[in-house]
Order: structure tokens, then C-alpha cells, then sequence
């Protein structure tokens, strides 16, 4: 229940002249309000004052479900964008399953990715074949470091993809992160390896 207050006679004329601007002033700026029902109602004292205001009714034109030709050929090239990203991502995938493959896709994501210069991808050769032939299946049993970069834990390559186990542009993408990120170029890396058998 609203407590009512009482005001002065020119004071409530006052009030109820703003309260209907106010509601007034609403439909005209607020076009959410005009969509639906408004009712507006102010009581001062003994006096109430109420507005209700009801929008015409959409027509059918205003609300047709049906996506015009322009929305058709927006939604078939995301669509056909969509499907060729994600047929060239097979690719690479397929591609990086074979050594030679994946030192292809190593080498695009370097150059796409990094500012290393060409001497780097042979320390990265280097570095990967003695760790795991560059075979993303390569598994250390004793340690339990996994795929192309020997990721120990395995787990870290989450960061990238949960398809970490069995995708090998995951663990290229995770293990060249890795090598910028605490050594910051390969050769860095290579040469960590080689003193100390791991990097």
C-alpha cells in the first residue's frame, strides 16, 4: 500500500501537470516504452491522475519471420567462410601427422605468428626431432611428457586445445608458445637441450 501524502492545492496541480509531461515525455523518448501497454498513474493526496496510452497494432510486414535475399547471401558466406576454415584446419591437421608434414605447418605458423628469422627453424628441427621425430603421438613413459614438443605435463597444452592428444597443430601451436615464452627464439631453446638434455 502506497502511503499518501497530502499537498497544497497549487502544489498538486504542479505536480500532476509534471507527471504527465514526464509520462508524455517517456513515449516520445523511450521508444522501448511504446511497445507495449503504458499506464502511468500518480496519486497526491485525494486527486489521481492516470494516462494510459495503447501503441497501434504491429502490422504483418513489421514482423515477417521470413530473412529477406540480402540476409540469405550474408548467412551463405559466413556459411561457406565458415566451412572452408574449417576444411583448411583439417588439412593442416591431416598434413601434421607425418613429420615432414608437421615441420611444413611448424614453419607457417612461424612465419604467420613470430619474427624469427629462418635460422631458427633448424634448432627447432633439431630440438623436436631428438624430443619426439616430430611424431605428435610420442609418448615418454617414464615421464609422461607428451607429443611433438614432449609437453610435460601433457596438460599444459590445454592452453591451446583440449584436442591436444590427438591433433598435432595443438601441440606445434602450444610448443612454439612455449619456446617464445621462456626462451624466446629456438636456437635459445636447442641450446638449453643440449646442455641439459631437456627444455
Amino acid at each position: 500500500m502506497v502511503k499518501q501524502f497530502l499537498l497544497p492545492k497549487p502544489r498538486l496541480r504542479r505536480v500532476s501537470i509534471s507527471a504527465a509531461l514526464l509520462a508524455f515525455f517517456l513515449l516520445i523518448a523511450e521508444p522501448a516504452y511504446a511497445s507495449s501497454n503504458l499506464t502511468s498513474s500518480v496519486t497526491i493526496g485525494s486527486v489521481e491522475s492516470s494516462l494510459e496510452v495503447t501503441p497501434p497494432a504491429p502490422t504483418e510486414e513489421e514482423f515477417d519471420p521470413t530473412p529477406s535475399s540480402l540476409e540469405l547471401d550474408a548467412i551463405k558466406t559466413v556459411d561457406a567462410s565458415a566451412m572452408a576454415l574449417v576444411s583448411v584446419a583439417a588439412r593442416q591437421v591431416d598434413l601434421a601427422r607425418e613429420a615432414e608434414g608437421a615441420k611444413t605447418i611448424a614453419k607457417e605458423i612461424i612465419a604467420a605468428k613470430y619474427t624469427w628469422s629462418e635460422k631458427q627453424f633448424p634448432c627447432l628441427d633439431q630440438l623436436w626431432t631428438k624430443e619426439s621425430n616430430w611424431n605428435y603421438k610420442a609418448r615418454n613413459r617414464v615421464s609422461g611428457a607428451h607429443g611433438i614438443p614432449q609437453a610435460l605435463p601433457a596438460t599444459k597444452m590445454e592452453v591451446v586445445g583440449t584436442d591436444w592428444r590427438t591433433n598435432p597443430v595443438t601441440q606445434i601451436t602450444w610448443g612454439l608458445k612455449y619456446i617464445k615464452e621462456r626462451y624466446n627464439t629456438p636456437c635459445a631453446a636447442w641450446s638449453k637441450f643440449k646442455r641439459s638434455n631437456w627444455y
